[in-house]
């Protein structure tokens, strides 16, 4: 009797666990040495509720100082360490969050409306409204919030937030620790948010194709969502059906029990 239970255990096992090399394997139409030049060439643009910092840099600085001013607000160093304030002998750089009109208050400037801007274009905005005020301005404009969620069959799902503004679908899934076992690689859901409508993409990791789809770099809080294959839903639903069945025998074990004792 024992020795048929293992047996069945075993198989059990060897059914959850049995997949086939195109099921796992990423990029498998590639040729060795093959060159595959990418056509992507993904630039994020500035979005309501982002946090942008932008400092601003000129051979007479005192000139530069009034449009780095941020009263009572949170400012960095221009390398980046948080903390620094305006009499710290520092020049600060400020930070900015793009209100729900996609508009930011710019010391001297005034509003200025920054959403749907590539980072290339609002330096080329400030920089033009500061030739008046100042000789050869230098603009230095950074996202400060890029961040990306990983959701599903990955080893460890979770927001992450990346320091630069470019990262790409496969960089995303190696900082999540990979896809597990169990996730479906030929059908990757990337949900992209843009001026309030979601859109839908679905990628096939096992094909080289993946390095030119439009969502082969991700954009500001892009999710990316890993589908568990059949194998994981069935096992899902075998173990709850194992456990409805556990429960149900304890509680009539239970009952027969009580029902005996009276």
């Amino acid at each position: 009797m024992l020795s048929r239970f293992l047996l069945f255990f075993v198989l059990l096992i060897s059914f959850f666990s049995c997949k086939t090399p195109t099921d796992v394997v990423y990029f498998q139409n590639a040729e060795n040495l093959e060159k595959i030049k990418s056509s992507n060439s993904f630039t994020p643009i500035f979005q309501v509720d982002d946090i942008v910092s932008i400092f601003i840099s000129a051979t007479d600085m005192d000139a530069a100082r009034p449009f780095n001013l941020m009263q009572g607000a949170s400012i960095a160093t221009p390398t980046g360490e948080a903390g620094a304030s305006a009499g710290s002998g520092a020049i600060p750089e400020p930070t900015y969050l793009i209100d729900e009109d996609g508009n930011i208050d710019f010391p001297v400037l005034g509003t200025l409306k920054i959403s749907g801007l590539t980072r290339i274009e609002l330096k080329e905005m400030i920089k033009e409204k500061l030739k008046i005020y100042i000789k050869d301005p230098i603009v230095s404009v950074r996202l400060k919030n890029f961040k990306f969620t990983v959701l599903g069959e990955v080893s460890s799902p979770g927001t992450y937030s990346i320091p630069n503004e470019r990262v790409t679908l496969i960089e995303a899934l190696g900082m999540a620790g990979d896809m597990t076992i169990r996730g479906k690689r030929n059908n990757v859901m990337i949900i992209r948010e843009s001026d309030g409508v979601n859109t839908y993409n679905r990628v096939d990791l096992t094909s080289k194709s993946i390095f030119e789809s439009p969502v082969y770099y991700l954009a500001q809080n892009d999710v990316l969502y890993v589908e568990p294959n059949k194998a994981r839903v069935k096992e899902s639903v075998q173990r709850n059906n194992i456990l409805g069945v556990v429960i149900s025998v304890v509680g009539l074990a239970l009952s027969i029990v009580t029902f005996a004792t009276r």
